[in-house]
């Protein structure tokens, strides 16, 4: 198995998402747009995610030839990010947004299905590898925090353009790990879409990354509004992705211990608990830092549970569509909602608004997850 090579990939993608996430809104700000259009921007990032996973998935899932089709969207993310530094104005820039996020999100679910993949029976391990990811994230926020507070956050699309050909680096030392395809696996993907359990995942997942758009989105500038700085709204990001890597650490022995419905259960509790306490608590720092280490329930427990589910209820050639459904309702649909709304509460009735209407979605998430997520899928 294929430890570091499959780390490595996770490292430089979610150091990609710990530049891109944090910073993005800060850089859009700088250039001049307000916070509905950065909510459009950032919306187009994560509208991609619903179109993109599927389309690649399919053709991976046709031609077994994953890998290569990773490979090709992380070069492809590269060359078209550099559109970046000639776009001017609106248009252009949310051009060079759709084009490379189209490629950029693809790339993701496909290496979660090789890495699964390699994994074969032992897919608890998946927690350990993924966690480089969190440490990637943690080194680009925590570190480029410092860098913008001296030299502002102009030189954020060079810092990203390093980033993405690192990934397509990676990709290259990654092998092509087949699928076995058992014959229960003939069952039409319809019909596996039609499953309760399957329907009540993914509108869980959906939720729950709705519930986070006005995270993803505007924290940073939230943040930066009540007087935090760029060092310290960086410390409080990277703690969240601390604890984060906790909970992967951990996530191998919790469930098989306390069950995958309930681990969903828990995380949907404490998102809530969470989105309440950034809406109402926001000038005292111990509490923002409190609820930042709640982010171990709202990302770490809630995405190695449904990638769990998600390979459990997506078997052998529906693993890269499954995978790539899952991207794409969560992170994609229920992203580009999520940053949409929250701009829209932002420039309408205020900021706390955008976070009470995201732990109503989170505790709305958990309603669903406890009356539609089945007790035999606990392990």
């Amino acid at each position: 198995m294929y430890y570091w090579r499959l780390s490595g990939f996770y490292f430089f993608y979610f150091a990609s998402l710990g530049a891109l996430s944090p910073y993005w809104g800060l850089y859009l700000k700088a250039q001049g747009f307000g916070v509905v259009e950065i909510g459009e921007l950032v919306a187009i990032i994560m509208a991609t995610k619903i179109v993109a996973p599927n389309i690649w998935g399919w053709i991976a899932d046709h031609s077994g030839r994953r890998m290569r089709l990773v490979r090709l969207a992380c070069l492809l993310t590269t060359l078209s990010f550099t559109g970046v530094f000639i776009a001017q104005g609106y248009w252009l820039l949310a051009l060079v947004m759709s084009l490379f996020s189209f490629f950029w999100n693809a790339a993701l679910p496909q290496f979660e299905a090789t890495t699964l993949n390699h994994l074969g029976a032992e897919t608890q391990r998946y927690s350990s590898i993924r966690l480089w990811g969190s440490i990637g994230f943690i080194v680009a926020v925590a570190g480029l925090g410092s860098l913008f507070e001296r030299t502002g956050t102009g030189t954020l699309p060079a810092v990203l353009l390093v980033l993405f050909a690192g990934i397509w680096i990676a990709s290259l030392l990654v092998p092509e790990r087949g699928t076995f395809h058992p014959a229960v696996d003939n069952e039409p993907l319809r019909k596996v879409l039609t499953k309760p359990a399957v329907v009540s995942l993914l509108l869980v997942c959906f939720l729950i990354q709705a519930s986070h758009g006005p995270y993803y989105t505007f924290y940073s500038l939230y943040l930066a509004a009540h007087d935090y700085s760029e060092t310290a709204i960086g410390q409080l990001w990277a703690l969240g992705v601390v604890a984060e890597i906790g909970v992967f650490l951990k996530m191998h022995g919790w469930l098989p211990r306390f069950g995958a419905r309930n681990l969903l259960l828990v995380a949907t509790l404490l998102t809530t608990l969470r989105w309440i306490l950034i809406a109402l608590f926001v000038d005292q720092l111990w509490i923002m830092i409190f609820a930042q280490t709640l982010h171990a329930a709202s990302f770490g427990v809630y995405h190695a549970v449904a990638i769990h589910l998600t390979h459990q209820l997506f078997t052998g050639r529906h693993q890269g569509r499954g995978q790539a459904l899952y991207s794409s309702l969560s992170f994609g649909a229920g992203g580009a909602v999520g940053s949409l709304i929250a701009g829209y509460l932002w420039a309408g009735v205020g900021a706390q608004w955008m976070y009470a209407a995201g732990a109503a979605t989170a505790a709305l998430a958990g309603l669903i997850a406890w009356r539609g997520i089945e007790r035999q899928l606990q392990s």
